[in-house]
């Protein structure tokens, strides 16, 4: 139940922002908890990946005195990576084409990243989580 609304807050996204190419839910130590990408995409490597430079960022925002981090934006010549805190417990993954409105996309996350927590830290996200061993 936890993957199926974790898969309608991915989706929903993908339909308010163009120019998504792939998502994914994972936990802040880098488990792959869902994901929607492309085949040529190895979910359990972005997701562990994902962790490590959150945590960078993460440990760089308080060192500086910025605050709590909230995001993290990668740009390439093919598109970007966007990695959202979700609560101290986990992160979202958002990878877009060249031609996403990442402004769009920075404000449609807010709300999902809400849900995204409530579906995880609530009694069925608990229960999955300690089934997988997250």
């Amino acid at each position: 139940m936890v993957h199926q609304a974790l898969a309608r807050e991915m989706r929903g996204l993908r339909e308010q922002v163009s120019g998504i190419t792939d998502t994914a839910v994972a936990a802040a130590d880098g488990l792959l908890i869902a994901a929607d990408t492309a085949d040529s995409i190895d979910p359990e490597g972005l997701a562990a990946l994902a962790a490590a430079g959150l945590g960078l960022a993460r440990r760089t925002a308080e060192a500086t005195d910025r605050g709590a981090l909230h995001r993290t934006v990668t740009y390439g010549s093919h598109g970007c990576a966007a990695f959202y805190a979700v609560g101290d417990t986990a992160l979202m993954i958002v990878l877009g084409d060249e031609g996403m409105d990442v402004d769009r996309l920075h404000t449609a996350t807010q709300p999902a990243l809400r849900r995204i927590d409530l579906i995880l830290t609530g009694p069925a996200g608990e229960t999955v989580k300690a089934a997988e061993g997250v």
